[in-house]
């Protein structure tokens, strides 16, 4: 895809999401069916069904207002992330301080952080450290940031996730904005147990790992969201490409760099010739699930990891993608909320299904940006 191309998608974006805010206004979405938004701001829903307050995308709604903002230097934009701040701020008081997990990144980077890298607001700037030092508290000094809370009687202490990877990124911010090394020592002990336990011979990586939370020994594998343990669930080699890529940047460490590379050749070789990503590469061909959620935040990763390592077949590769995407799966009109449609949250999943994720637009907006000149580096 070339910068005329990925301006002109971006453009009609705006315009879409223009309509979308009027819309919105003041919900903070997460997923759109039959083009409508839901809303994770709604106080009716408790902070701990896994739909309130405190649910792990809920950043994502100012990061696409913040995007907006930098394409189109709109105002209200940025005050539209700001009020999905402050209701957000419910998060940091008991009970929605209970909902929290690893995922404080997620929820603070592309929002708060974001905005402060664009305005130099100091709540924004406070809020992001409150989440960093959160994240913070969940590290075992085994080696590793414990992902879940308690299920019931499971327990969980000793699982972690690849998603982390991403996650860690508002420590190394934490870490350069403060002046305190041990937000990014945090951050490396976890990368180096992730790059250890994570990452398989053939260069796929597992979706969670359960360690020994009192040793920090590995001691199994889950299939997670995708098909089956042992499988390679394709939104979460999106998350090592990019997250390694971007724990190469924070550090200069190449074993980070070479753990992005290993990745991303195995997910190459096994893009479809459609360039339409599958749930899971190794999913049957019945019933057959797309994840154009999956091919946004590789083509995202792929485009810096072009960048870092010089080679431009990760570019070519993000193109593909991009491209499918733009011309297959991008609802541009402004009549319907969401942008990417056919993502899915889980193979097994019951009602995540090929719908739209917030997210899934952000990290597509966030490749376009990149091919265009005009992203803002945030992880």
């Amino acid at each position: 895809m070339d910068q005329e191309k990925a301006s002109a998608i971006l453009s009609s974006i705006e315009m879409k999401m223009s309509a979308v805010l009027e819309r919105n206004h003041g919900k903070i979405p997460a997923v759109a069916r039959n083009g409508k938004y839901d809303n994770r701001a709604d106080e009716s829903i408790r902070w701990d069904d896994d739909n309130g307050i405190a649910w792990w995308t809920n950043g994502f709604w100012g990061g696409l207002m913040n995007q907006m903002h930098v394409l189109s230097g709109k105002g209200y934009y940025i005050e539209e992330c700001m009020g999905s701040e402050e209701l957000m701020d419910r998060c940091f008081s008991s009970p929605s301080f209970m909902g929290l997990h690893h995922d404080t990144g997620f929820m603070w980077l592309p929002s708060s952080v974001f905005r402060f890298v664009l305005t130099g607001d100091r709540e924004a700037r406070r809020r992001g450290l409150e989440a960093a030092t959160l994240l913070s508290g969940r590290f075992n000094p085994e080696g590793f940031i414990r992902a879940w809370n308690a299920d019931g009687d499971n327990l969980r202490n000793g699982w972690v996730i690849i998603d982390s990877m991403m996650n860690i990124s508002i420590l190394f911010w934490a870490s350069k904005e403060t002046g305190d090394p041990r937000f990014r020592k945090i951050a490396e002990r976890h990368a180096d147990s992730v790059m250890k336990a994570f990452i398989r011979e053939n260069g796929s990586v597992r979706h969670i790992v359960e360690f020994n939370a009192e040793t920090g020994a590995f001691e199994r594998e889950y299939g997670g969201q995708g098909y089956a343990e042992g499988t390679r669930w394709t939104r979460g080699q999106g998350w090592g490409i990019h997250g390694f890529t971007n724990t190469y940047l924070h550090t200069g460490e190449s074993r980070y760099l070479e753990a992005a590379k290993r990745i991303a050749d195995s997910f190459i070789i096994s893009i479809p010739e459609n360039a339409l990503i599958p749930v899971d590469f190794d999913q049957p061909e019945t019933p057959w699930y797309e994840d154009s959620t999956a091919a946004a935040i590789a083509s995202s990763g792929l485009l810096t990891l072009a960048e870092a390592s010089g080679k431009n077949e990760y570019a070519e590769a993000a193109s593909r993608m991009l491209d499918a995407l733009s011309s297959k799966r991008a609802d541009l009109s402004p009549e319907t909320d969401g942008i990417l449609q056919k993502c899915t949250g889980s193979y097994h999943g019951t009602n995540d299904r090929e719908i739209n994720f917030t997210y899934a637009d952000f990290y597509f907006i966030e490749a376009l940006m990149k091919i265009t000149g005009q992203y803002i580096r945030i992880w």
